[in-house]
Parts: structure tokens; C-alpha cells; sequence
């Protein structure tokens, strides 16, 4: 159930809360070339004052290419490639494992081909992060799932388009992913024609250590701005497949493994940071507008389908089924010093004591009062406490339609 109120699909979470230092703007609606777009539903878009960009190459490509589309911004690049700066690197490679960048500190890269065609991405933009002096620019771009969907319903007649559609779903959405037909689709493309949602990409970016300072759709491509705040990660395995192990808080601070289906879009676990900066939290302290929760994870969220895989967790010992939520290592951070202490003197559990209260709270210091509320009671009476607060809960998710969002 989501029993995990703000928690997300995450498997790494601890990502710093940087400011990158550049003036951000945040634009409520839709940028008005993508209102048709899938990726967009009204959820706020980054985007930064050009004077507030450091590197005078990145500045000038920024305010000469802004209100021109795909084609013209590509053209611009290559016809002025030759007056930037040698720290800044126009990038034509397509393998991540192929880049060949100097061995000096770069101020910006930017790539001239598009995610869709380099493979090994992950390492692409690894290399690149390394490359960069702190502080120093991505400029990068794409077409993404949704604007090949577009292409492909306005391409072929009714009927047939969505039969199109599918095919080309399972051929580079679903076989990259799926552990039987992964290494048969690298195989026959060779990584080069991945269909990326825009979620994932900036997930990607934010995994290689970039904080995202400009975004936007022109024409068929989605173009992304981002500046180097931290080193990329390495040590960790991005979910992907239905089946997921979540880095969580545990009892006495010990990280575990919370298993869960997949909700969100791959990559999503990195967006944390960013979705809390610009979405920050709704009712229940989840994340408002989350956009990286997809159809088919809203329909699981709301009749508690992705939870089920907890009980694994609640079988070894890790979890208990009444409890205070186990929380991603970001989302624990925004908890008070003494609800930090305070809540890792018990096991998490499956379900969360909001649900037990009469009124479900509104803000996460109105969560953190509710736990506070279970926690303190459970530590004198154990046993009556998880039995009145399941017997509660329970009331009221049969009887009072009490349901995940």
C-alpha cells in the first residue's frame, strides 16, 4: 500500500541538496511548443537566466540558440564551433567508451549528437563529468519516448499507429530493460536507438553528478542544460526492472533493502533532490506533481499492488507490519534531529500510523507528529499498540475508503 507516503522508487537517495548558484526561474505552465507532449502535464520546468551563467561559450550558445528549433540550434553549433574557447569541447562521439577528451580541465561540453545514438551512456556522461572543472556545463539533447510516440500516431492511420506504437514499445522500452532480452537487443542495435522519457534523462544527468539548470522542447527534441556540482555515482545499480530493491532506514540506522514493484520511471531515484526543490511536498508530506510515477505505477500505488513485494522484508525480520514508514536516505534527512533519533529506535513497517489517525495529515510536520505519537507509545507497550493501531487502520481502509495516492 503506499504505506511509503513520500517515498519513491529509489535505490539511492543520498543526493546533496547542492545549489548550483545560478538564478533559477520556475515556469508553472506548459512550455507552449510541448503542450501536447505526454511528458508534460502542467508539472514546472527549470529554466535560468543566461547572465547568471559563468562560462561565457555556454552563455552565448544559450542566448543564441533559445527560439530556434532542433535543426536551426544544430546548424548554429557547427558553424560557430570554431570561435569557442579551447576549454569548451564540441562532442560528435557515438560510445561513451570511445570518448576521447583532454586531459586539461573543460569549462563546457557540448553534445552534438543526441542520447538516442551514444551507447554506453552512463559512461558518456561519467567521462564528461570528470572532464569538467567544478562547476563546468553539459549541454545535451534527445528525442524522447514521447515525442517518438507522436511521430509514430500522426505517421501511420488510426489502428494501425497503435499497433505500430506497440511494437516499437516492446522493441526499446521493454527489451532493454528485461533480463531475457536485454543482451539480444544491444546485440542488434548496438545501444544506439533507446527510447529515453524525459524523467530518465534527467535522472541520468543527476547520477553523473550534474544539477539541471535548463530545459525545454524544441520541435521534435527535448534539450537539457545542466552545470557539475558533485562527483557521478558509481557504486550502485540504477533500477530498472519490475522488481526492485530500495536503499531504506532502518532500525538503528542500519541501511536495508526494501523490495517493491516499480512505480516510477527508470533513473527516477536520482530526482529526489530535484523534484523536492521545485515540487516540493503536497498532503501526506508525498511530493506534489510527481511526474515520475507512471500510469501504470499510479493504478499500483493506489490499491497498494507495489507494496506487496515487502512482505519478503517483513519475513526476514527487517520490517514489522505495523511501523513507521522506512524512508529513502534523502526523504530521512528532512525529519527533525530528534525524529531522526527517535525513529530508528524501531523497525519500519507496512503500515504507516497515519493511516490509524482520524485526520491524515497535511504536511511532513504533521507526519512526523503522527509517528512521533505511534513511536512513543510502541516503546512502552508494544504489543497493545501495534495491535489498537492495525485494528484502527484497518477500519479505515475497509470501511473508510482510506487510499494511497
Amino acid at each position: 500500500m503506499n504505506m511509503n507516503a513520500g517515498a519513491d522508487d529509489s535505490d539511492r537517495n543520498a543526493i546533496p541538496m547542492e545549489e548550483s548558484g545560478v538564478e533559477r526561474i520556475v515556469c508553472d505552465g506548459r512550455p507552449e511548443t510541448s503542450a501536447e507532449y505526454d511528458e508534460f502535464n502542467g508539472e514546472r520546468v527549470a529554466s535560468v537566466s543566461e547572465t547568471s551563467v559563468t562560462d561565457e561559450d555556454f552563455k552565448r550558445l544559450m542566448e543564441a540558440t533559445s527560439a530556434l528549433d532542433e535543426d536551426e540550434t544544430l546548424a548554429w553549433i557547427k558553424t560557430n564551433s570554431g570561435s569557442f574557447s579551447p576549454e569548451t569541447l564540441i562532442a560528435d562521439e557515438t560510445n561513451g567508451r570511445d570518448l576521447s577528451l583532454p586531459q586539461k580541465s573543460l569549462g563546457a561540453v557540448v553534445m552534438l549528437r543526441p542520447f538516442n545514438e551514444i551507447a554506453h551512456l552512463d559512461t558518456f556522461l561519467t567521462a564528461v563529468n570528470e572532464a569538467l572543472e567544478d562547476g563546468g556545463y553539459i549541454w545535451c539533447h534527445c528525442s524522447t519516448a514521447a515525442l517518438h510516440k507522436k511521430k509514430i500516431m500522426e505517421k501511420w492511420p488510426p489502428v494501425l499507429n497503435s499497433i505500430v506504437y506497440f511494437c516499437h514499445y516492446l522493441g526499446h522500452r521493454v527489451m532493454p530493460k528485461a533480463r531475457l532480452t536485454k543482451r539480444l537487443y544491444f546485440a542488434l542495435t548496438k545501444g544506439k536507438q533507446l527510447d529515453y522519457h524525459r524523467v530518465e534523462v534527467l535522472g541520468r544527468l543527476y547520477r553523473a553528478g550534474f544539477d539541471v539548470i535548463d530545459e525545454s522542447f524544441r520541435g521534435a527534441h527535448y534539450f537539457v542544460a545542466a552545470r557539475k556540482i558533485k562527483a557521478p555515482i558509481k557504486d550502485d545499480e540504477p533500477t530498472g526492472s519490475p522488481l526492485i530493491r530500495l536503499r531504506r532506514t532502518g532500525k538503528d540506522g542500519k541501511i536495508i533493502r526494501v523490495y517493491k514493484f516499480r512505480t516510477m520511471y527508470s533513473y527516477s531515484e536520482y530526482l529526489q533532490p530535484y523534484i523536492y526543490k521545485y515540487n516540493r511536498l503536497a498532503e501526506g508530506g508525498k511530493f506534489a506533481d510527481d511526474y515520475r510515477v507512471s500510469r501504470l505505477g499510479h493504478f499500483m500505488r493506489k490499491y497498494w499492488i507495489d507494496e506487496l513485494p515487502m512482505f519478503i522484508n517483513l519475513i526476514k525480520g527487517e520490517m514489522k507490519l505495523v511501523g513507521v514508514r522506512p524512508l529513502s536516505q534523502h526523504y530521512f534527512s528532512l525529519y527533525t534531529p530528534e525524529m531522526q533519533e527517535l525513529r530508528i529506535k524501531v523497525k519500519p513497517g507496512l503500515l504507516p500510523p497515519f493511516y490509524y489517525d482520524k485526520t491524515r495529515p497535511k504536511t511532513i510536520e504533521d507526519v512526523q507528529e503522527s509517528e512521533r505519537r505511534y513511536i512513543e507509545a510502541y516503546l512502552q507497550h508494544p504489543f497493545r499498540t501495534d495491535w489498537r493501531y492495525f485494528w484502527g487502520t484497518f477500519g479505515n481502509i475497509v470501511f473508510k475508503g482510506a487510499r494511497s495516492k
